[in-house]
């Protein structure tokens, strides 16, 4: 009974001792470090938001959490509405010959050409 035991603790020995070896030799195997405490990678323009930039949205998920589907519901609404507001805007400016943002017509170029590629 007690060579059973001696194995045992030799094999729980060696065990840690190679994964002592592994971890230090090729380390944690993340290619990028963890986000600092209190940063998020959810990002929105701080102006010019369209349906593309709110689909764009990542949210990072918790234990208590809100249901997937239903930010997933919320956030296709709220996409679909700022682009039927900002058509409606468009319409408006063209229909009484204002010209159109500067700012806004930036943004838009450049969200195309982040679809692009």
């Amino acid at each position: 009974m007690t060579l059973i035991l001696l194995y045992l603790v030799v094999l729980v020995l060696v065990g840690i001792v190679l994964f002592a070896v592994g971890s230090v030799l090729f380390g944690r195997g993340e290619s990028l470090p963890p986000l600092p405490r209190g940063t998020t990678a959810t990002v929105l323009p701080a102006s010019g938001v369209t349906g593309a930039d709110v689909d764009a949205v990542k949210l990072t998920q918790t234990f208590r959490g809100y249901k997937t589907s239903e930010v997933d519901w919320v956030l296709d609404r709220l996409g679909a509405e700022l682009d039927l507001v900002r058509g409606e805007l468009a319409a408006v400016r063209a229909a009484y010959g204002i010209a159109e943002e500067p700012e806004s017509a930036e943004h838009e170029a450049a969200h195309a050409r982040a679809e692009e590629s």
